[in-house]
């Protein structure tokens, strides 16, 4: 049987992902698989937008300082000013895509640029380009319409990795990818795709907590594969909650139930209030409801746990309804749809699971320790976020790594001969599940043990009781994916219960508390801070190599 091949495949059709795939689509041919349908990724989830330095009276310096003062010490100097030096032509190539970005009005001074900048937090200067409160809505049609028209550019959906194919063994000779074991949901069944490239570009893996902002495919996927294959990941412990979820646990779709409120929101008045009617925020930073994101969701996991309640409120009806119309158009009409009318009432918000500040090691090309695997977007630990990530940083850093792994990927495309003729999946020893209940009460259990041990606020002796359950998990699902043909429920779960060990794993190496990793036990920060890198048995790479984001040789 003549399976599928291509010059690069691309594991993930969001921002990062589809970026790569159209910088490189001239020259070669490129796959790229989404998880559901094209959309059904976070970049169409992001309502706030992208920073960059747009504005005369901002500076280059003041991006690169804020994001190092947000990241808390952990962030790579060069790797933060390699992605904000880049950011202005990134937005330029998508405002030449046609993305509808909120341009200034005639009556606004110009400033050099026409484009309508916001600030967020943790930025010193308005430089958030925007397309009203649906930004990410925005890039992912345009992206996906230009990805769609191109000739080069295959796009497969309903489309799970299952697991890299490598060649060669570690410690050797370096091994490389070969491409991957993709699993078709709706034919259930898997096949090998060969390619010169594998970039991966799936998100992060918030959907291993009960309450996420993301959509159902955020499992950590790429994060997974790629530590099953011998690749290093750093700084799992950082995981950033975002305050302010709609609390709407009964909703009829996932995008009712991870429904974001910006924080935008609070920037323009909105209030955080207790079911008396009560505001509370002042009782933790003098800042109220302007602190950052860190101390507004640990001050709302406080109250929650305090008082035994489900959920606070985020109330901005003090403001008129033609101001809330015109600042928040998309999450007025969104909550009206859900039966909120937020012109007349508070909202009902819980802290939920935002973004993944770790992730598979990196340079600034995109390049893993496994020779012909990139990983690019929120899959990535470059050294961009550090410890905490600051708003907007996010959408820019899929575009100028999406970019500049395409640049790689392009150097060398001659120079590597068409992967071989590749193994069929061997289904020879495994039988359909009459048991899959045995998934959904797995997948349940672990969310809810990592939300309660492993969430906002942490202790030693909740990690290990988390790191104790995620064991017998992992073995239940070791056990199970041996005996039963995969699918896509199975596939999410093995690969969330091994995003989860790496996240207690890192947590448990961290005694301190610092930027998203509070604890109990190590309120302070240390004076010496090191980033948390886990190396798997079967490592890719050579050990003694202790940096990663300036280019290789």
């Amino acid at each position: 049987m003549q399976y599928p091949s291509t010059d690069v495949l691309v594991v993930g059709s969001g921002a990062a992902g589809l970026t790569l795939a159209l910088r490189l689509a001239d020259h070669c041919r490129v796959t790229v698989l989404s998880k559901g349908g094209l959309s059904a990724g976070s970049t169409a989830y992001a309502q706030g937008g992208i920073s960059a330095v747009l504005d005369a009276k901002d500076s280059l310096d003041a991006h690169v300082q804020d994001t190092l003062n947000v990241g808390a010490g952990l962030c790579d100097e060069s790797t933060v000013r390699f992605t904000v030096e880049r950011g202005p032509a990134a937005i330029r190539w998508l405002a030449d895509l046609g993305v509808p970005f909120t341009r200034k009005s005639e009556d606004e001074h110009v400033d050099g640029s026409s484009f309508h900048l916001t600030r967020e937090g943790g930025h010193s200067h308005r430089r958030v380009v925007h397309a009203a409160d649906a930004t990410g809505a925005a890039i992912a049609d345009t992206l996906q319409q230009r990805a769609h028209s191109h000739p080069n550019i295959t796009l497969l959906e309903n489309r799970v990795i299952v697991d890299l194919i490598t060649h060669g063994r570690p410690g050797f000779f370096p091994p490389r990818c070969l491409g991957a074991y993709v699993y078709d949901h709706e034919n259930r069944q898997v096949e090998p795709i060969a390619a010169k490239f594998t970039v991966l570009a799936t998100g992060g893996a918030s959907r291993v907590y009960r309450y996420s902002s993301n959509p159902d495919g955020s499992t950590g996927d790429g994060i997974a594969v790629a530590w099953r294959a011998g690749c290093r990941v750093a700084n799992m412990e950082f995981m950033q909650f975002h305050p302010t979820c709609l609390y709407l646990p009964g909703a009829p779709t996932q995008a009712a139930r991870s429904f974001l409120i910006s924080e935008a929101v609070r920037g323009e008045g909105g209030r955080l209030i207790l079911p008396d009617g009560s505001r509370f925020m002042q009782r933790f930073d003098p800042r109220g409801e302007l602190a950052p994101r860190d101390i507004v969701a640990r001050a709302i996991d406080h109250e929650m746990k305090r008082l035994g309640i489900a959920h606070v409120g985020l109330d901005i009806s003090h403001k008129s309804a033609e101001f809330i119309r015109q600042h928040f158009p998309n999450i007025h009409a969104q909550c009206l749809e859900l039966g909120f009318d937020i012109t007349q009432e508070p909202l009902p918000v819980v802290p939920a699971a935002h973004y993944t500040c770790g992730g598979i090691v990196t340079d600034t090309y995109g390049r893993t320790d496994l020779e012909g695997l990139y990983a690019v977007g929120e899959t990535a630990y470059t050294g961009l976020h550090g410890a905490n990530r600051m708003a907007s940083n996010s959408l820019l850093e899929c575009l100028v790594f999406g970019t500049s792994a395409a640049e790689d990927i392009g150097r060398h495309l001659r120079n590597i001969a068409p992967a071989p003729t590749l193994k069929p999946w061997d289904e020879s020893r495994v039988t359909d599940s009459d048991e899959e209940v045995v998934v959904t009460h797995n997948w349940d259990e672990l969310r809810t043990f990592m939300w309660d041990y492993v969430g906002i606020v942490r202790t030693t002796k909740r990690l290990q009781r988390a790191q104790r359950r995620i064991q017998l998990l992992r073995s239940e699902i070791a056990d199970y994916y041996g005996n039963f043909r995969v699918s896509r429920d199975l596939l999410e779960l093995r690969n969330l219960a091994q995003v989860a060990d790496l996240i207690v794993r890192c947590a448990l190496s961290r005694r301190e508390s610092r930027g998203l990793h509070y604890t109990l036990d190590y309120r302070e920060p240390s004076d010496a801070p090191q980033i948390s890198v886990l190396i798997p048995e079967n490592f890719a790479g050579t050990r003694h190599t202790t940096t990663w984001w300036s280019e290789r040789p």
